[in-house]
């Protein structure tokens, strides 16, 4: 059995995926264990849970593949630096000894890091790379269910590509169109979320969150000084505008003169009409861009499948306006579309692709497994944890247990829902979840503000079972990972009077907007997951309990921890968020916790440890 080990670090969200004879069979982001949120240092934690889930020793892997090749990156800083000088002279001497001590030997270095998960590695020879986008597009085609697809990749930067266009037909993968840095939609994205004072590489989703607040004003501004859009989708940044290139922020103060306003800095300044009015508009731009992309290339191609991975394929919006265009048949997205999933993708590159390995098509189902590719605690080592946590739990029955929970959030009870597999990715699917009754008017704001601790404009995706999507969403396609945004059902949603119709940003939030107003946002629109019983069958059993005793199968889900934390891994990590924050119940496995029974001693407020995203 050939086992290979795919690495992706030092850059953010550091992770690690085995494959054992081609079949994804453990994947893990570091931030997980070390609790450090887009932690990108070496992924040991996740190196040493993906061999213990195959039990392998290092020694024992044929082969390791790290996602990207730093002497391409290194040459794209020393040219970028070459064309810009002498701008620039500052951050690149800032760059330069962490790339002559650690980067530019990078084999070497990695090679030294791995003796530390085992100090019987010793075959530097079995450490291979692979490229940024190539990664990317691997992880996109190789997992999805399809024979052959277009395969589009978006994101800040890799060497030097920010966008690729490939072709997947059966187990090869060819390269057909590049754009190059400093042209990017990613990194033009991210100069929005820096310039409305969110962080960099983390607060994009927030952008796209608050988009539907403001109406797109400034979107002919942007495509007419920004970013020069070609009738194909292909494009180039004004970088008169931004100092990404060269300085140590995202813009510049000609960008700020363009729009007539600052960078905001969150510790002094509120949103106000004006941020919401730049996400709407940058969120609009870049929907322009991906639609004409898309659009072009099934012109070009014909082909009738969609894959897509890197940053910017997390832009749910844009990817339920390709779905609902019907540009293609089907659409596939990488639920780790990340740099997390470059580890997954390059370890799949190197099977296929160099190996030259046939694929398993399932045409059903993908092969993620759901997501659920992370750790899974046995009841006897939750029992023992809680035990030594001074927990009070009461155990039962799957069957009651389900059946219980529907009742406690039919009568309003949060509840941290810790189940099997930990999902990879960055969205919760139902195993590290936090879910609750979308029918409560006031459940948005209670799990904003009581206990994910951030901002009240938020929204929260509705999960639901497959089976009924199209009675409540515009949507009829699976959307297994929550990457597809749609509107709720005309018969469900409540209509704005003339009165509200008058009210602006975040005035809007509290309206009523459907039968399901926790998971609608201000646009009549939902993040949605579908629930599937072959891959979650406890969380679709919940949802079907859920349905009988309230005619409603949707239930909120989001993820298992405050603002800034990472996901829950462990039941120390659900049992900590429990005791922090406001949540009624915890439920890990069969064992149910109420708050009510807790030792008061235990309650701990520990947000103010976590560094804000």
């Amino acid at each position: 059995m050939k086992s290979i080990l795919g690495i992706s670090a030092f850059y953010h969200d550091s992770a690690a995926t085995l494959l054992l004879d081609g079949k994804i069979v453990a994947a893990a982001q570091e931030e997980r264990f070390t609790r450090k949120k887009h932690d990108a240092s070496y992924p040991y934690n996740s190196i040493n849970y993906v061999l213990n889930e195959a039990n392998l020793e290092l020694s024992q892997i044929d082969q390791i593949v790290f996602y990207e090749k730093p002497f391409l990156k290194f040459e794209r800083l020393l040219e970028t630096y070459l064309a810009f000088a002498p701008k620039g002279f500052t951050s690149f001497l800032m760059s330069m000894p962490v790339w002559l001590r650690e980067k530019l030997f990078q084999k070497k270095f990695i090679f030294d890091q791995l003796k530390r998960n085992d100090k019987k590695f010793n075959d530097i020879e079995k450490i291979s790379f692979s490229e940024h986008h190539f990664s990317h597009a691997a992880s996109a085609y190789y997992p999805s269910p399809f024979n052959e697809a277009v395969i589009l990749t978006l994101d800040g930067v890799g060497e030097w590509a920010t966008s690729t266009l490939a072709i997947g037909k059966d187990n090869k993968i060819s390269m057909i169109k590049e754009i190059y840095f400093p042209h990017s939609i990613g990194l033009l994205y991210s100069a929005f979320t820096y310039y409305t004072g969110f962080k960099v590489n983390s607060g994009e989703y927030k952008v796209m969150g608050l988009a539907p607040y403001g109406n797109p004003k400034y979107t002919q501004i942007i495509l007419k000084e920004l970013i020069d859009v070609k009738e194909d989708g292909s494009f180039r940044l004004n970088m008169k505008y931004f100092n990404f290139a060269t300085g140590l922020t995202m813009t510049n103060d000609k960008f700020s003169k363009l729009f007539g306003q600052k960078v905001r800095d969150p510790k002094k300044e509120l949103l106000t009409q004006f941020h919401m009015d730049i996400a709407s508009s940058i969120q609009d731009v870049i929907e322009i861009i991906v639609l004409k992309l898309v659009k072009n290339i099934q012109k070009e191609t014909k082909i009738k499948n969609l894959c897509l991975a890197g940053g910017v394929a997390l832009n749910c919006v844009a990817n339920g306006k390709i779905v609902k265009d019907k540009i293609f048949d089907n659409v596939w997205i990488q639920p780790a579309s990340g740099d997390a999933g470059g580890s997954l993708g390059a370890a799949m590159a190197f099977w296929h692709q160099e190996l030259s390995k046939p694929r398993l098509i399932n045409k059903l189902h993908d092969s993620m497994n759901g997501s659920y590719l992370g750790p899974k605690f046995e009841e006897k080592v939750i029992e023992k944890s809680l035990t030594e946590l001074g927990a009070k739990f009461i155990k039962f029955e799957s069957e009651n247990l389900t059946e219980k929970i529907a009742h406690e959030l039919n009568n309003g009870k949060i509840v941290g829902w810790f189940q099997g597999r930990m999902e990879f990715g960055p969205r919760a699917l139902g195993c590290r979840s936090i879910i609750a009754d979308p029918r409560s008017e006031k459940m948005q704001k209670d799990l904003n503000l009581k206990i994910k601790f951030r901002e009240s404009f938020r929204p929260f995706a509705p999960s639901i079972l497959r089976e009924d999507l199209n009675d409540w969403f515009e949507l009829n396609c699976d959307s297994p990972y929550m990457l597809l945004v749609a509107n709720v059902k005309e018969n469900i949603q409540v209509k704005e009077t003339e009165n509200n119709k008058k009210l602006f940003g975040i005035d809007r939030l509290n309206l009523k907007r459907s039968s399901i107003p926790a998971v609608t946002h201000v646009d009549y629109s939902a993040r949605i997951q579908t629930v599937h019983k072959e891959t979650n069958p406890r969380y679709y059993d919940l949802l079907e309990k859920f349905k009988k005793l309230t005619n409603c199968p949707v239930l909120v889900n989001t993820s298992f921890n405050i603002r800034g934390e990472p996901i829950v891994c462990s039941v120390e990590d659900a049992f900590k968020c429990f005791m922090g924050t406001e949540l009624d119940i915890l439920v890990c496995e069969n064992f149910i916790l109420q708050k009510q029974d807790q030792d008061k001693k235990l309650f701990k407020d520990y947000k103010s440890q976590i560094e804000l995203d």
